[in-house]
C-alpha cells in the first residue's frame, strides 16, 4: 500500500467529480435554455495530454467516451486500460500514414477532411474488420472549415458534399456528422449558425448525419444553442494541461 498515492488518488477523484458535476449541469442548463430535449447534448472528455489514471477514475465517475488528439498517446493508453465499453474518439488532425493504427482503437474520427484521409481510412477500416480487430464500420465525422485556412484543417465549404458523398459510400466507414472549429477571434454565434446551416445541407442528402460535434470549454453554450449533439470539453473538465503539446 502507498498512502501518499491513495490520498492523491482521492484528491484528483474529488476535483475531476465536481467538475464534472459542475460541467453537465452546464450543458444541462444550455440545453434547457436552447430549447432543446434533455439529452440532446453529449459530453466527450477530451483527456489528451493527461496520464491513463484520469481516464481511469473519469471511467469511475460513470464516463464511456474520451477524446484523443495523439495516435501514439491514445493508442498506449487503450492499450493499458483495455476497457471494452469505452468509445475513443480522435479529434486530433490525422496523417493517413496513422489510418491503420487508428482504426485499431478509434471508434469516432472528427477530424476527416479529405477524400486522400477518407480512402486511407476506409481501407484501414476494412483490413481491421477482416482482421477481428474491430466489430464495426469506423465512424466519421468531416471536419468543416469556417475560415477556409488550411492550416487549422477542415474541408472547404463548397467540397463538403463531394466529400460526404465520398464518405457515404465507403464501406469500411459511417458518415455520422460534422465537427468544425470556430476560427480564432471571430463572432462565435455567427461561426456556430453558419456551421448549423451546412450541417442541414449536409442531412438533406445524408439523413444519417446528424451528429454535430461543435463546441468547447468556453464557448459550449453558444454551441449548443445551434445544434451541437457533442461537446469537446478539456480545461473545463481536466484542468490545466500536465505537459506542453510538444
Amino acid at each position: 500500500m502507498n498512502p501518499a498515492a491513495d490520498q492523491q488518488t482521492a484528491t484528483r477523484t474529488a476535483e475531476l467529480g465536481a467538475r464534472l458535476d459542475g460541467l453537465l449541469s452546464r450543458i444541462d442548463a444550455a440545453v434547457t435554455a436552447a430549447g432543446r430535449p434533455s439529452g440532446s447534448v453529449r459530453l466527450l472528455p477530451v483527456t489528451k495530454f493527461f496520464p491513463a489514471a484520469d481516464v481511469e477514475i473519469l471511467h469511475g465517475l460513470g464516463r464511456r467516451e474520451f477524446g484523443e488528439s495523439r495516435e501514439q498517446e491514445a493508442s498506449a493508453k487503450a492499450a493499458e486500460l483495455g476497457y471494452g465499453d469505452v468509445e475513443w474518439h480522435m479529434i486530433g488532425r490525422l496523417q493517413r500514414n496513422k489510418a491503420r493504427a487508428v482504426a485499431r482503437w478509434a471508434h469516432t474520427v472528427h477530424s476527416v477532411d479529405s477524400e486522400r484521409l477518407a480512402t486511407a481510412l476506409d481501407r484501414a477500416a476494412q483490413d481491421t474488420l477482416a482482421a477481428g480487430e474491430r466489430t464495426a464500420p469506423l465512424r466519421v465525422l468531416l471536419q468543416v472549415s469556417l475560415d477556409t485556412d488550411p492550416g487549422r484543417g477542415g474541408v472547404a465549404p463548397a467540397d463538403l458534399l463531394a466529400l460526404a458523398d465520398v464518405v457515404a459510400k465507403a464501406p469500411g466507414l459511417h458518415l455520422a456528422g460534422l465537427m468544425a472549429i470556430p476560427p480564432l477571434d471571430a463572432d462565435t454565434d455567427a461561426s456556430f449558425a453558419n456551421l448549423a446551416t451546412l450541417h442541414t445541407s449536409l442531412r438533406a442528402q445524408h439523413a444519417d448525419a446528424t451528429e454535430l460535434s461543435a463546441g468547447m470549454s468556453g464557448d459550449l453554450e453558444k454551441a449548443v444553442e445551434h445544434g451541437s449533439t457533442c461537446v469537446r470539453v478539456g480545461t473545463a473538465l481536466m484542468g490545466a494541461r500536465p505537459i506542453t503539446s510538444a
